[in-house]
């Protein structure tokens, strides 16, 4: 079923520069809301030095701000540009600003970051307020630990914005998962705007005439670090299990991210060519194909991935890092307890042989489906029709065959 909104507009900000998860998540709102509403366009603002390797559905085009990267001491620089931080986060907010009073959104959808990078979507955030724009605060199922989620708002003055300046919440999966901003301290008002949307189901898409990057056809266990700006120890001990363990029962395909730096990638592939049973690859745009093919997953355990794993039904081996946040780590431990995944704790010595038994008892592991969790993937639809309790009153929404 579709419907008509005649002329309605989502704006969506993903502050992301590195890393593919907000601007999936995005992505596949953006979609989902395009296919269930037409005459609804969305533009979303991203970051990301690669969101021009993603193809995009009708009604669905973005706008990309300069680009900045986390350093590992917390401080950020400028990706791209030979400029100075201060003079790029004044560009992205200035393009945030005035993209926003073009478009002239009747939806502001902003990812994770409530005032967004440096604080760079307050100014459009209260401006977009004042014009009638509902804004809309997304988050992921978790955020991270308590008091260090804590101590970040409170740094970004965040408590005033959502007070203040957001109309809604929405978290991106169940209550049963637990509170993602549990601890701060709200008003009632605040808390009763958070909706549970259930988990994002994510589209594989139908390609048959695709040419996959390796041959799928053999059964395999995909092993994926998402970006890749974090995954090296994870994906060094599944490599070193099949170097312990040659004659593991499947083989395995893995899959670095881009985001990788180019010695550890070239390590890892160096090390794979010696492997029968193990094939790499850096990359891979549609890799809910090669998820879709695969007997088992193992993965960090990022939202995104985490919603394929359930989408796909498939079973799956987390090993989430922990630092700088502990939101992978939270997320796999609820979802052992739900009898959604299993995990391992990368933190500690990581022996060879602890790896290769959990490879092995992977494939024989429930499926998600098995816990019978109910509204488990209803992320869609649930945020359609709150999408659409927000724009009825100015465009009633036609259903069409």
């Amino acid at each position: 079923m579709t419907e008509r909104l005649k002329q309605s507009r989502i704006l969506i900000y993903s502050h992301d520069s590195f890393g593919l998860g907000h601007l999936r998540r995005c992505r596949s709102i953006a979609h989902s809301l395009v296919a269930r509403y037409k005459g609804l366009s969305v533009l979303i603002l991203s970051g990301s030095p690669i969101i021009g390797s993603f193809d995009f559905r009708a009604r669905v085009d973005f706008v990309r701000i300069p680009g900045v990267i986390k350093l590992k001491n917390g401080e950020y620089t400028s990706l791209g540009l030979h400029i100075d931080l201060e003079q790029t986060l004044a560009m992205r907010e200035s393009i945030i600003y005035h993209t926003a009073v073009s478009f002239k959104p009747d939806i502001f959808l902003v990812d994770k970051e409530p005032t967004g990078l440096q604080g760079e979507v307050r100014s459009t955030l209260e401006m977009l307020k004042q014009a009638g724009c509902v804004n809309v605060l997304g988050l992921r199922d978790v955020m991270d630990e308590t008091e260090q989620l804590k101590q970040e708002w409170e740094r970004k003055k965040v408590l005033p914005v959502l007070e203040d300046i957001y109309d809604d919440i929405w978290v991106y999966g169940l209550r049963e998962m637990g509170n993602p901003i549990a601890g701060i301290d709200l008003s009632p008002s605040t808390l009763a705007r958070i909706s549970y949307t259930g988990y994002l189901e994510r589209e594989v898409p139908n390609e048959p005439n695709r040419v996959a990057p390796i041959d799928p056809s053999e059964p395999f266990i995909l092993v994926t670090a998402g970006g890749g700006g974090d995954g090296v120890d994870m994906l060094d001990w599944v490599i070193r299990a099949y170097e312990t363990e040659p004659e593991l029962p499947y083989r395995a395909i893995i899959v670095t991210g881009p985001f990788m730096q180019a010695f550890e990638q070239q390590e890892f592939h160096d090390r794979c060519k010696a492997l029968e049973k193990v094939e790499i690859l850096t990359f891979d745009s549609h890799i809910e194909l090669l998820m879709k093919k695969s007997v088992a997953i193992v993965a960090m355990g990022g939202y995104n991935t985490f919603c394929e794993i359930l989408t796909l039904d498939k079973r799956a081996l987390i090993v989430p890092r922990s630092v700088p946040r502990q939101e992978q780590l939270i997320r796999a431990e609820r979802a052992v307890k739900l009898g959604l995944a299993s995990m391992l704790n990368p933190a500690g010595e990581r022996p060879a042989q602890q790896m290769v038994a959990a490879l092995r008892a992977l494939p024989n592991q429930p499926n998600p489906s098995f816990a019978k969790i109910s509204d488990l993937l209803a992320g869609h639809e649930n945020i359609a029709e709150m999408v659409r309790e927000y724009l009825e009153p100015n465009e009633q929404a036609i259903v069409t065959a």
